[in-house]
């Protein structure tokens, strides 16, 4: 069903992982969609799969943002769906935090993510849809998450601001705060297959549906929030983790 047919949609973050899964889900419901991200590589093979225009822009640099919403309003004009995905991880307990560990989380994750929104509202069309991606880890108090969920944290907040704001204009910003989800982040990080199946299992046992989630999952909420049936729905956040923060 082409519920989004005839959408402008920009995904940062789009040429892995949840962000790919969502361009995927958006154009296959009609949206046109411009999936952004850091290396060309990357970016340029995950559009040509998906059928999407790519434009390389890392969220973590002020400059870039601001050249990538240049580029979009000279060739697309405005834009009805924002999915402002990309994201780092990076883990460490408080006393042996670097400032360069810290500085580069919130740089991507809150900074980035904060004038992302910031750069691309006077290029939103009134009656748009805005979603950050955020995480379960903001409202959980796991040991080595604090420079992350507290990214994710400060997202929250900006989110529900921004909700206020920018509802003069009929622009809805919402959240979608995923738990475990079956990416490749962990096999980046260079772990063998019993390593990663020893982590699953650990994982798995704490969550109480007892199974990770898949990016298409988060793909589906997002396209949903997109769409005209969540159109009472903004300043939300919904956290997709099979029950893991309970």
């Amino acid at each position: 069903m082409k519920t989004l047919k005839d959408k402008i949609a920009v995904v940062t973050g789009g040429n892995s992982g949840i962000g790919y899964a969502t361009a995927k889900i958006l154009k296959e419901q009609g949206a046109s969609v411009i999936i952004t991200g850091r290396r060309t590589e990357a970016i340029n093979a995950a559009a040509h799969e998906l059928g999407v225009s790519g434009i390389v822009a890392d969220q973590g640099k002020l400059s870039a943002i601001e050249n990538l919403v240049r580029t979009i309003k000279e060739d697309f004009g405005a834009v009805d769906i924002l999915f402002i995905n990309a994201g780092i991880y990076l883990g460490s307990d408080i006393e042996h935090v670097t400032e360069e560990l810290f500085d580069g989380i919130m740089d991507v994750n809150f900074k980035g993510a904060y004038f992302t929104l910031s750069r691309f509202i006077p290029i939103l069309n009134d009656g748009a849809s805005v979603i950050f991606l955020s995480s379960n880890t903001a409202s959980m108090n796991g040991a080595t998450t604090s420079a992350y969920a507290s990214s994710k944290a400060a997202l929250n907040s900006t989110m529900k601001i921004a909700a206020v704001e920018l509802a003069p204009r009929k622009i809805r910003v919402n959240a979608v705060s995923p738990g475990p989800i079956e990416t490749d982040l962990l096999k980046k990080q260079g772990l063998n297959d019993e390593q990663l199946q020893e982590i699953k299992e650990w994982i798995i046992d704490r969550v109480p549906l007892h199974h990770m989630g898949s990016a298409i999952d988060i793909g589906k909420m997002v396209a949903h929030l997109s769409s005209s049936e969540s159109s009472f729905v903004t300043g939300s956040e919904f956290i997709m983790d099979g029950g893991m923060s309970l």
